[in-house]
C-alpha cells in the first residue's frame, strides 16, 4: 500500500483536494464492491493513502460513505433544459433526471438496506432530505421562473408543494423501481397531474 506520507512532497495532496480525492475513491469503491464489502482500508488503498488519513476526517465507514454519496450528488448537478415551453421543459428535465439518477438511487438504496441508515441513526425520510432531497430544486426553479416570465404560470399563486410535485413523484418512482420511468409515466405526471393542477390556480 502506498501511504500519503510516502508520496513525494510535490505530489502530496492537502485540504479540499485531498478530501475530494478521498470521497471520490469512497464513491468508486461503493459502486464497485457495494457498501457491505467496502472498508476504510479498501478506500485508503484506492485513494493511495493510509487509513489514519481517513479516520482524521470520518470516525467510521458509515460517515465516510454518507459523505461520499452526498458529495457525488453535489458535484454532479443536473443540467436544466430550456425548450421554450413549460411542458416540454418539465418532460425533458424529468426524463434526464430519471436517466442520470437511476444508478445513483440504486447504489444509495442498496447501501441503506445494508445498514447505512441504521448505523447513522437516520430515518429514510431524513436520508432522503439530506442526500436525495431538494438540493436540485433551486436550479429547477429556473424552469418555473422562465415560464412565469413568459406568462404561462403565476408563481405568486402556486404553492411550493405543487411546484415540487413532479420531482417528488420522480423520486418516488426511482426509489421504488430503481430504473428510469417510462416516457408514458413522465408524460402522465406532467399532462395529467401537474399542468391541470397549475391551471386550476390560474383560474382562481
Amino acid at each position: 500500500m502506498v501511504t500519503e506520507t510516502a508520496e513525494p512532497a510535490r505530489r502530496r495532496r492537502h485540504g479540499e483536494q485531498l478530501e475530494s480525492a478521498l470521497l471520490a475513491a469512497a464513491w468508486d469503491e461503493l459502486v464497485e464492491v457495494g457498501y457491505a464489502h467496502l472498508t476504510m482500508g479498501s478506500v485508503a488503498a484506492r485513494a493511495r493513502t493510509s487509513e489514519p488519513v481517513l479516520y482524521r476526517r470520518w470516525a467510521n465507514k458509515d460517515q465516510l460513505v454518507f459523505a461520499a454519496i452526498t458529495r457525488h450528488r453535489e458535484v454532479n448537478p443536473l443540467p436544466v433544459p430550456d425548450t421554450g415551453a413549460l411542458r416540454t421543459d418539465l418532460i425533458a428535465q424529468l426524463t434526464l433526471a430519471g436517466e442520470l439518477l437511476a444508478g445513483f438511487y440504486a447504489i444509495t438504496v442498496a447501501a441503506s438496506y445494508s445498514g447505512l441508515l441504521a448505523a447513522l441513526g437516520l430515518t429514510p425520510a431524513q436520508a432522503r432530505e439530506r442526500v436525495m432531497g431538494t438540493r436540485q430544486f433551486p436550479r429547477v426553479r429556473e424552469i418555473y421562473q422562465r415560464a412565469h416570465d413568459r406568462g404561462e404560470i403565476d408563481l405568486g399563486r402556486i404553492p411550493e408543494a405543487v411546484l415540487a410535485m413532479p420531482f417528488d413523484l420522480l423520486r418516488q418512482d426511482l426509489l421504488m423501481d430503481l430504473k428510469p420511468p417510462e416516457p408514458g409515466r413522465i408524460a402522465s405526471i406532467v399532462d395529467e397531474l401537474f399542468l391541470p393542477l397549475v391551471r386550476s390556480y390560474l383560474a382562481l
